[in-house]
């Protein structure tokens, strides 16, 4: 009988004994934990839980909608959200890229190479600039051209694909427009953003060359969710690299970019093992 992941997500408010139940309802249904995260927030006492597990050798696992109604007991007791995931079953993601190709050639790679775990059936763009980088891959490329006056036009295109294409995760590698506040809603923790991290010191066009004339000695990139609020979604991954006074604004724009695309397409990984959890407005990674 072959062996089958299963990942268990849970938030709660903190109680004495989750995590003995957890633990004695996946053994008393004939599971093996293969990893257990949990963490407490203090600040509104909730409680987060990521549980990685398999069936024992020769015992047939049960289908997730059973899983579920018998876990219904424990949950409503501890008044508990929660959601059970098939670790084989292949997240569909959607990309979205303007004019700069970083981002999207290195979750390609990592695509390509099984680093990320997922599908990606389509690759959305208001350009036409990176349709020959896409064209090795074999995966559609489709122009959405945006102006003021079919900005909304476009964005109902573009949910459409999501539908069509039941879409898990839509990613925006360096996509230049902003979507709709109504848009945003519709896909709240289901859209991750890639940005420099030089919000809100440095907005606007050309944020890198803003900071080399500053002079600073931090630079990095931010991966978050977005939100119905611009720029204020919940923060998934952020790093960063020194620089001095040595480095030219060329410098400053490579080592940018390579921790933009370094830093998105971990978050990208995390949310598709299951592995971030929002909580109000901030995350649980359990990493």
């Amino acid at each position: 009988m072959s062996k089958k992941k299963i990942i268990l997500v849970i938030n709660c408010p903190d109680k004495a004994g989750i995590i003995s139940s957890v633990s004695t309802f996946l053994f008393k249904n004939k599971f093996n934990i293969l990893e257990s995260s949990q963490y407490k927030d203090s600040k509104n006492n909730q409680f987060f839980m990521r549980v990685c597990f398999t069936n024992l050798n020769n015992i047939k696992i049960i289908s997730l909608n059973n899983l579920k109604k018998k876990f219904l007991n424990i949950s409503k007791k501890y008044n508990m959200e929660f959601s059970f995931f098939d670790v084989s079953k292949k997240q569909k993601v959607l990309i979205m890229v303007s004019k700069f190709g970083h981002c999207l050639n290195n979750i390609l790679y990592q695509w390509k190479t099984g680093s990320l775990n997922c599908e990606i059936p389509i690759i959305v763009s208001n350009h036409l600039d990176m349709k020959e980088i896409v064209k090795p891959y074999d995966i559609k490329y489709n122009l959405l051209k945006v102006n003021k006056s079919n900005k909304l036009k476009q964005e109902k295109k573009l949910y459409e694909l999501i539908l069509k294409n039941k879409i898990d995760l839509v990613v925006l590698a360096r996509y230049m427009q902003v979507l709709s506040p109504d848009f945003c809603k519709k896909l709240e923790g289901k859209i991750i953003n890639i940005h420099h991290s030089f919000l809100p010191s440095f907005k606007g066009a050309r944020p890198y060359n803003q900071a080399y004339l500053q002079g600073v000695k931090i630079i990095g990139a931010t991966a978050h969710y977005v939100t119905d609020e611009l720029d204020e979604g919940q923060i998934i991954e952020q790093d960063v690299a020194r620089v001095d006074h040595t480095k030219t604004l060329e410098n400053f724009i490579s080592i940018g970019r390579d921790i933009e695309s370094l830093v998105l397409t971990r978050a990208i990984s995390w949310h598709l093992e299951h592995r971030i959890i929002i909580n109000e407005n901030r995350t649980v990674v359990f990493n």
